[in-house]
């Protein structure tokens, strides 16, 4: 028989016979995942995370998405990928030219043209938490509706390594 308790640090509490996992989750997103630790034939431990849609995110596999856009979206693009649980990000300042128009300028009397724009490039691994939801935050956060708000790619993962603990593949992120 499972009985699942909640305590006020929104930790959920699932027991099932003997056994006995506990996951903090985020209310803000309204999801709600547990996971059921169950013996496997070899005597091994799975643990297989219940969602609403009945799969895994990124079908098990880890993804990172890339994303160009706009430096002054940037502020929005954070706090949107924190509302989707995926805080951990790496950005670079970068430059470069795609459908936005050139600018034309001058200085000291001499016309130039700038023909590569700043941009800032995200990047954000994610296993947990589906890249297609990441992709929807970054999108919806990034857009002005005009030529140069960005591009959004996702690319396969085939291995990740986290260096202070060792741990390997999905743990590692």
């Amino acid at each position: 028989m499972n009985h699942d308790r909640r305590d006020a640090g929104n930790r959920t509490e699932r027991t099932n016979g003997s056994r006995r996992s506990t996951e903090r989750t985020n209310d803000s997103r309204n999801t709600n995942t547990m996971h059921d630790d169950t013996p496997t034939d070899d005597g091994t431990e799975s643990s297989d995370e219940l969602r609403t849609d009945g799969g895994q995110p990124n079908d098990g596999e880890i993804k990172m998405v890339t994303a160009v856009v706009r430096p002054d979206k940037l502020g929005d693009v954070k706090q949107a990928l924190a509302e989707v649980g995926a805080p951990s990000l790496t950005v670079t300042n970068v430059s470069g030219r795609g459908s936005q128009p050139a600018k034309k300028g001058q200085w000291r009397g001499e016309e130039y043209v700038v023909d590569l724009h700043q941009k800032v490039k995200i990047e954000c691994v994610v296993a947990d938490i589906p890249a297609e939801d990441v992709v929807d935050a970054i999108a919806d956060a990034a857009s002005t509706g005009e030529p140069g708000d960005g591009k959004i790619f996702v690319l396969p993962v085939e291995s990740a390594h986290q260096v202070r603990t060792g741990e390997t593949g999905q743990d590692a992120v």
